[in-house]
């Protein structure tokens, strides 16, 4: 081959390179002399930075950097690097219309046959689009961290496959306690209650992850402190493309204020429905006790006039007391149903507490059973309390049921009694004053402390379902509270309880118990008879009271209903009383006195009832507890003569 065949061939190689390299777009594809002047351009350098081949050529390849790599001499070090052997760098380069692109820079030295520099070969791309994408990718998981870590409601965290924790949250620290240097590293079954880990219940909860991709139960966790807490759990299997297990999501919530609030309101809807049902209760008793009160009236009224009609010596006279006495049983046992029911008003009176307690002795063993013993220390006086017996006894039953419940396998209970002087500023909250105090005491299991404090709150007991309604100790509460006094317990686990019902002494002398007419002989008042209308609607009932008012003295009208009472009051202008029951149809007993006190102010009236729940009447109107012996009926009748 000839010289000059060998030089055409060459100028052909090299205008084919120069034509591919001129065709390149996507890159910038230069020379540079050894000093850095740019000797050649092609179509990429034109289109990334702006400058035409007559532009640039000749020019220094430094116009290309930024002022600030200019003054730090960056340009001179890359081509002192590539002298050495390659330059391989990434940074921000300066189009011709002065803004700012991001590129990838390679320089390659050239040298000639003789190893000689004579210049380099410069290649640059364009990565402004790629870096723009990894910088918002960079700034979206900077957010999604910094998202997760501001998190405090919530424990995020990430496992490794076994169960390793790799990360950790603010909310995680604020939650389980732990610093994120004491927890990285650790296993995270340290969560768990020792209970949980024995049963493998960390493991399970990663087997199920793993199989089906997501885990989720509520359950106890424990803090660092050793406190525990009722956590929502979420375990999320996290897998790459392939499918392969790369590890853990982990979400925990405190949910225990949530529980806690779920079971306040769920025992208020439990406390809900037994109010329901014992207002139910309360009015079916009510109703049932008002119409064994009118039986019982008319019993205990016919005993008592054939009584008083017998001779003293007649044999059929212990056979009248003997019903007498169940009568009065009954009319007790009709007094605590109507306490129940919350429609026995409470009438406060100077009341024996020594001989309520002997009264009830019997009662109470019943209630409570033979393998509980009743023992009493009285002292040999004690002034009367200012209470109602009926009330005061049924707190006294309640606490005995309480103390039989505290001694399953038997005990003791001893009821006793004492007078003391309150002064200012007592620990137990009582006034300054003198008081009756009953205590009743068991050798049963006892309280604690936390018991104590919330036994006398409606609805609260300790005994399983059905076993109380947790309104034995808040009733006798309120019994004592509304008789001036108070309800103290003392007691401690495992040292039995003690009770006291802390009442006012009554202001002078008591009266005699009503409930006990052979205690003192007595006799009709001496006064003159009155004029009197007996109002009730059940026959049995009237027959008993019109007989017990001509018994005293007094001349009786009889009407069945409030509209025939006042048919008698329009025409009878001498009438001076009105006795009337309370509950009866079409016109109660406090609208007939609301009626005839419109026709004939000066009359008076007298309601009989068993009932509490009487309207606001006038001071004028008298009240009397159904039922009512006689010595009780002339008190009342005694009251309204003015």
């Amino acid at each position: 081959m000839t010289s000059a065949r060998h030089g055409e061939e060459l100028d052909h190689d090299e205008a084919r390179y120069r034509l591919l390299v001129d065709a390149i777009t996507d890159y910038a594809v230069y020379m540079l002399s050894p000093s850095g002047i740019v000797t050649s351009w092609n179509k990429g350098a034109e289109r990334f930075k702006g400058y035409e081949a007559a532009e640039i050529l000749g020019e220094h390849f430094s116009r290309f950097y930024t002022e600030e790599d200019r003054a730090a001499g960056l340009p001179q070090k890359a081509l002192a690097a590539a002298a050495a052997g390659r330059f391989e760098n990434e940074g921000w380069r300066v189009r011709k219309d002065g803004a700012r692109f991001w590129a990838h820079v390679i320089i390659d030295p050239i040298t000639g046959p003789h190893g000689d520099l004579i210049g380099f070969a410069k290649v640059t791309r364009d990565l402004t689009e790629r870096r723009r994408a990894e910088e918002e990718l960079r700034r979206s998981q900077e957010q999604f961290r910094l998202l997760v870590e501001g998190v405090t409601d919530y424990a995020i965290f990430m496992l490794n496959p076994d169960g390793i924790v790799t990360n950790w949250n603010t909310g995680a620290q604020r939650i389980k306690g732990y610093a994120a240097s004491e927890i990285v590293g650790q296993h995270f079954s340290r969560f768990y209650t020792e209970e949980d880990r024995a049963r493998g219940e960390p493991q399970r909860g990663l087997a199920i992850a793993t199989a089906e991709g997501r885990f989720e139960k509520e359950g106890v966790r424990v803090r660092k402190d050793g406190g525990r807490f009722i956590a929502h759990v979420v375990i999320d299997a996290i897998r790459d493309r392939s499918g392969t297990l790369l590890g853990f999501a982990k979400v925990t919530r405190d949910i225990t204020e949530k529980v806690e609030t779920q079971r306040s309101l769920d025992q208020a809807r439990e406390a809900l429905v037994q109010s329901q049902k014992l207002e139910a209760i309360g009015q079916l008793t009510g109703g049932v006790a008002h119409d064994f009160n009118n039986l019982l009236m008319a019993i205990l009224g016919s005993l008592e006039l054939t009584r008083r009609r017998l001779p003293r010596d007649s044999s059929v006279l212990p056979l009248i007391e003997n019903a007498e006495h169940a009568a009065q049983r009954g009319g007790a046992l009709i007094q605590r149903m109507l306490l129940f029911a919350r429609g026995q008003q409470m009438e406060r009176k100077p009341t024996d507490v020594l001989e309520l307690v002997r009264g009830m002795t019997e009662l109470l063993q019943r209630s409570i059973g033979p393998h509980i013993m009743i023992r009493t220390d009285f002292p040999l006086s004690l002034p009367k309390a200012n209470t109602d017996p009926n009330h005061l006894e049924a707190a006294l039953l309640n606490l005995a049921v309480n103390a039989r419940d505290a001694m399953p396998g038997g005990g003791t209970i001893t009821i006793a009694g004492r007078t003391e002087k309150v002064r200012d500023n007592d620990v137990r909250g009582l006034a300054r004053g003198t008081y009756v105090c009953i205590s009743l005491a068991d050798t049963g299991t006892g309280m604690d402390e936390r018991t104590l404090a919330r036994a006398t709150e409606p609805f609260f007991s300790t005994k399983g379902p059905g076993k109380g309604t947790g309104l034995g100790l808040s009733m006798v509460h309120g019994i004592a509270e509304q008789s001036d006094g108070k309800l103290v317990l003392k007691s401690e686990l495992g040292r039995g309880t003690t009770a006291e019902v802390w009442l006012r002494i009554a202001n002078g002398e008591g009266e005699l118990d009503p409930a006990h007419p052979e205690d003192a002989a007595w006799r009709p008042s001496a006064g003159p008879g009155m004029n009197i209308i007996a109002v009730d609607d059940d026959l049995l009932v009237l027959m008993n009271t019109v007989a017990m008012l001509e018994e005293l003295g007094h001349t009786v009208f009889s009407a069945t209903s409030g509209a025939q009472a006042l048919d008698i009051l329009r025409r009878e202008p001498s009438i001076d009383v009105i006795v009337t029951d309370q509950a009866m149809p079409r016109m109660t007993g406090t609208e007939l006195a609301r009626a005839a006190r419109a026709e004939r102010s000066d009359v008076r009236i007298l309601i009989a009832t068993g009932y509490a729940d009487l309207p606001t009447v006038r001071e004028e109107i008298a009240l009397i507890n159904k039922p009512f012996s006689l010595r009780e009926l002339q008190k009342a009748m005694d009251g309204l003569r003015g």
